[in-house]
């Protein structure tokens, strides 16, 4: 494979996760998912995260090594 396909397949799979965690973001998973994470937040001061928020951060940094990707020399 060369450098632009393995770049182009970087990209879709970020876009992927995001598409995912923005699906789960609305579903009843996540809505508990977040609002379980805001309730122990408020209890004990640690930083909590709900999956979605993982997908975001996974797929963005996807992309971002597309992008790095393709426009290396």
């Amino acid at each position: 494979m060369n450098k632009l396909a393995i770049s182009l397949i970087l990209i879709v799979a970020g876009a992927a996760a995001i598409y995912v965690g923005m699906r789960r973001s609305d579903s009843v998973a996540g809505v508990s998912d977040s609002v379980g994470a805001k309730i122990a937040n408020t209890f004990d001061g640690k930083t909590r995260q709900p999956e979605h928020v993982w997908y975001y951060v996974g797929g963005g940094i996807l992309i971002v090594a597309g992008i790095a990707g393709a426009l290396k020399k």
